[in-house]
């Protein structure tokens, strides 16, 4: 094997109905990159766990997500959807990987830091070692591209850190074997059997923060929903949520610090950019000192052309779950054969007996 071949990864955890900020800040992007790559799409169902969600609550979210996948535009013929427990070679590796990370590299992620604050002894070992399996995630397939935003960086680093630890330690193993590839590794070359994964960062991603508070993270938690566009909402709900969108008073910002110190219209703005594919200085240009009504009415026309489909087709999968739940059976074989291949490999290199 001369080289690995280009193969995205990318997974989000089943938290029940997506929303905007899901949306434009993954799965657009997932489904652009289905132009330029295979790709394996999952649902982290066991990442879930974590939250100690109710069972029938995460069966229902499960589907759910997948339903707003394919909503989107991703195709499950091409490419692999599936939910991550029902490929049981991600648990395996995880616990490999558990045996190769270091404590202190765990202790380094902030976001488990952020999670538990202070109540860090009551915390779950799975919030722990939840970098490790997502670690797996990605390595079990042998991805080469991970999608990540800001929040993720940092899991994606500790991925690659284990990667080049297994290959560092287990090198001569692999050599032997002859199922490696060479890789630098600092100032010398090694046989490895992981690649070192890249992230692919989007120049237009961005934060899609609150529309009740410019300064929060959209989000289905929060209590109201006039903070966040829902991926079904319909187009009455879409305007009724912007008009009463939280902005000045006054006319939409003049310059670019002024539309930065002002979390709403700068959030606002950035929505339509994302929805449009383009800068939010250009939008600036077109509404500078315009009112804040005329830009309002703008954006739901942009956000009901861009999701209306979108919305329409989502609330009807979600009332079909026998057929996502064909999509889901017939993406984990085909995960559970790319991962399984993977897996004898790795076995044979750490050493466990198999058939």
């Amino acid at each position: 094997m001369s080289s690995f071949e280009p193969l995205v990864f990318s997974g989000v955890q089943p938290t029940g109905n997506l929303q905007l900020g899901n949306y434009l800040g993954a799965i657009k992007r997932w489904v652009e990159l289905q132009n330029s790559y295979n790709c394996i799409y999952c649902v982290v169902d066991m990442h879930a766990l974590t939250t100690n969600p109710a069972p029938e609550k995460l069966i229902q979210h499960t589907r759910e997500v997948v339903a707003a996948f394919l909503a989107s535009g991703i195709d499950p013929k091409k490419h692999i959807v599936f939910n991550q427990s029902r490929v049981y070679q991600h648990a395996e590796l995880a616990w490999i990987f558990n045996c190769i990370a270091r404590i202190g590299w765990m202790n380094r992620m902030t976001q488990f830091k952020d999670k538990v604050g202070r109540d860090r002894e009551k915390a779950s070992l799975g919030l722990f070692a939840y970098p490790s399996l997502m670690a797996a995630d990605i390595l079990v397939y042998r991805a080469t591209h991970v999608p990540v935003g800001e929040d993720q960086r940092q899991h994606l680093e500790l991925t690659r850190d284990i990667a080049q630890k297994f290959n560092s330690d287990y090198s001569h193993r692999i050599e032997s074997l002859g199922i490696g590839i060479n890789l630098k590794a600092g100032d010398e070359i090694i046989c490895g059997f992981f690649p070192i994964a890249e992230p692919l960062i989007s120049e237009t991603s961005m934060r899609i923060m609150s529309l009740r508070d410019g300064t929060k993270k959209m989000s289905k938690s929060d209590p109201s929903d006039l903070s966040r566009i829902n991926l079904d909402d319909t187009p009455d709900d879409i305007a009724r949520k912007i008009r009463k969108a939280k902005t000045d008073s006054g006319p939409f910002p003049e310059t670019m610090e002024e539309l930065k110190n002002k979390p709403e219209a700068d959030n606002l703005a950035g929505i339509y950019a994302a929805l449009d594919d383009r800068d939010k200085e250009s939008v600036l240009a077109e509404f500078r000192v315009k009112q804040f009504s005329d830009f309002k009415l703008a954006l739901i026309d942009i956000l009901v052309e861009k999701l209306s489909c979108v919305s329409s087709e989502l609330r009807h999968l979600k009332n079909d779950p026998a057929y996502i739940d064909s999509v889901l059976k017939d993406g984990s074989r085909r995960a559970s054969v790319i991962a399984e291949k993977n897996m004898k490999h790795i076995r044979d290199i750490v050493g466990l007996l198999q058939d």
